[in-house]
């Protein structure tokens, strides 16, 4: 089973999050509506 984490604990009061993964970056963003969204 995967492991659960809440956006808040990622997010931690911010609306952007920069996730590195294989010398990539992906945004993660919390958009006015409360929505997600993860891109390039």
């Amino acid at each position: 089973m995967a492991r659960r984490v809440s956006s808040q604990a990622l997010l931690k009061g911010e609306r952007e999050l920069v996730i590195q993964h294989q010398g990539n970056e992906y945004h993660l963003r919390l958009t006015r509506n409360d929505k997600l969204i993860l891109t390039k």
